[in-house]
């Protein structure tokens, strides 16, 4: 199918993006949950910031983990 790949990847940002909103999920969990390689969930994690979602890491007892701090803002919004 034409678009195929662009809906996986599609399904994988939004996989990535409800792990992050969970607050409970480090690079390798998150890999491991979605059954992709740690640097495809660091891109994926870059992609995200780039359409404004403001993620980051945090250090917890248990390691380290993404959290997302707030949604995007949405185009021409002041």
């Amino acid at each position: 199918m034409l678009y195929q790949r662009s809906r996986e990847i599609e399904q994988r940002l939004e996989e990535v993006l409800g792990l992050v909103r969970a607050g409970r999920y480090s690079t390798p969990k998150i890999a491991e949950k979605v059954g992709v390689s740690i640097p495809t969930v660091s891109r994926c994690v870059s992609a995200l910031r780039e359409r404004g979602h403001c993620i980051r890491a945090e250090r917890h007892a248990e390691g380290w983990r993404y959290v997302l701090v707030r949604r995007p803002e949405k185009s021409g919004a002041r």
